[in-house]
């Protein structure tokens, strides 16, 4: 059974930074694309970001580019987010992603792709 377990989220005051990860359990990710994406109240999911893994290609949103950082390691089956600069408006429940095909096509941010995600982490961004 394939889990995807994310942690680090919580509450932060805006301009400061927060480190997701995302284990992934029972499932082996070879060239794929991962992704992290979110969710706000009244809002619609969004991409946030994606890697394709077995290039380390990497693909942001506009709103989160220089400030969001993806990266993964093969060896712990871990995929991380690092955020800096937090602004409020990065308030979200945050969810990671695999399996979202055998590259970051120009859609992965709707999402749809992907096959397996994980239950969320909250992240609280206070002004």
């Amino acid at each position: 059974q394939v889990q995807l377990v994310e942690s680090g989220g919580g509450s932060v005051q805006a301009g400061g930074s927060l480190r997701l990860s995302c284990v992934a359990s029972g499932y082996t990710y070879g060239a794929n694309c991962m992704g992290w994406f979110r969710q706000a109240p009244g809002k619609e999911r969004e991409g946030v970001a994606a890697i394709y893994t077995i290039r380390d290609s990497t693909f942001y949103a506009d709103s989160v580019k220089n400030r969001f950082t993806i990266s993964h390691d093969n060896a712990k089956n871990t995929l991380y987010l690092q955020m800096h600069s937090l602004e409020a408006d990065d308030t979200a429940v945050y969810y990671c992603a695999a399996e979202g095909g055998d590259y970051c096509y120009t859609t992965w941010a709707r999402g749809k792709d992907f096959i397996y995600w994980g239950q969320g982490t909250q992240v609280t961004v206070s002004s």
